[in-house]
């Protein structure tokens, strides 16, 4: 089988979750695996960690990721992001190492600068883009999770992505357990990160607005990050129109979606949207912003609202719509879960994409 190398920083434990489990099993029953990740734990041979914080793994890694192209000696390095790619293409020149490189696109790298944390990131931000431009352009191959991610490879480097097909997610939790009827309840959801990118701001102010067109809504919000404040206050203004909880289950975050009419989501620029695969798996719908690659999963009018993501008057329409109108909320909550269906994808199913893309990688396909 093929040698591959995985280089990434999601933060993984060791033993790993079973979702995880299965998707690595899959993976390696095609291709020879080893993983070199932030991380923590011990007792799986395939998985070389580093420490999680950016400091102490982002210096580490060119030398780290030279090890393993001279133990390990792989025929291909996957880096999860364009920034890890330009590590590993140091990496490669340490170890004069021949391995192809892939660089994945999970979303805008703009928003490493500009969508998370502290607004002073900003400052680094001409630096940072050109590193990810850099990233991709001088990568052997690329691979995108829709055709938002595929045009950003396509920008920097002329061509479409190389490989174009979404990351493995264990949707078991949401889509097993028979889908129950959307609810009477002026009920709806977000669930994500609380950070500028998921546009946190505009969600609360069309909040406010949401509840004096519609008395009894209420709003459920799921999740944690930099803009926990601004969800904060909300809640303080209108306790009975707002619930908020930082973390949730599986299982606790598809009884929500379960209570809503619909999933809420007015990010900016999402990769892909995997939790807009779980309302539809649901088969709830989703009022969201008509960007990335939320627009790849939703069609207006069919299974799902979008709006303009700077547009917060046409936010609040859309959830107006949905809490006002239970059978239109029906309708499109039936055609979302006809979208998941076309959407879903096996674990063997993912690991098939990944041989192939390495497949056509060594045989010179750019």
């Amino acid at each position: 089988m093929p040698r591959v190398l995985f280089v990434g920083r999601s933060r993984l434990a060791l033993p790993l979750q079973p979702w995880l489990r299965k998707k690595w099993d899959a993976l390696s029953a095609v291709l020879d695996v080893r993983v070199l990740n932030a991380g923590t734990g011990t007792g799986d041979d395939r998985f070389v960690l580093l420490p999680s914080d950016a400091l102490g793994f982002y210096p580490r890694l060119p030398f780290a990721v030279a090890r393993e192209l001279r133990s390990f000696a792989p025929g291909v390095v996957i880096a999860s992001d364009p920034f890890v790619g330009v590590a590993v293409q140091a990496a490669r020149r340490l170890a004069r190492s021949r391995a192809k490189l892939v660089v994945e696109v999970h979303g805008d790298p703009r928003t490493f600068t500009r969508g998370y944390g502290s607004p002073a990131r900003r400052v680094v931000a001409p630096l940072a883009d050109a590193t990810a431009r850099a990233g991709i352009r001088h990568a052997d191959a690329t691979r995108a999770l829709s055709a938002f991610t595929s045009s950003v490879v396509e920008s920097a480097r002329g061509v479409p992505a190389t490989a174009c097909f979404p990351t493995y997610s264990d949707l078991e939790a949401f889509a097993s357990p028979p889908t129950t009827p959307v609810p009477e309840a002026q009920r709806v959801v977000f669930i994500g990160a609380l950070e500028a990118y998921k546009n946190i701001e505009m969600l609360t102010a069309a909040w406010r607005d949401v509840v004096q067109r519609v008395p009894g809504a209420m709003l459920t919000i799921v999740g944690s990050g930099s803009r926990r404040a601004v969800v904060d206050a909300l809640v303080a203004d209108l306790p009975g129109s707002v619930r908020h909880e930082p973390v949730l289950a599986p299982d606790a975050v598809s009884a929500e979606l379960d209570a809503a009419r619909a999933l809420v989501l007015p990010s900016w620029p999402e990769g892909l949207g995997r939790v807009v695969l779980e309302a539809f798996a649901r088969g709830r719908t989703a009022v969201a912003t008509r960007a990335g690659g939320i627009v790849d999963i939703v069609t207006d009018g069919r299974d799902g609202l979008l709006v303009p993501p700077a547009d917060a008057p046409a936010l609040v329409d859309g959830i107006a719509r949905v809490l006002e109108d239970h059978e239109l909320a029906v309708r499109l909550g039936a055609a979302a879960r006809e979208t998941y269906e076309v959407w879903h994808q096996t674990a063997d199913d993912f690991a098939a994409s990944y041989r192939s893309l390495v497949d056509r990688v060594l045989a010179g396909e750019r």
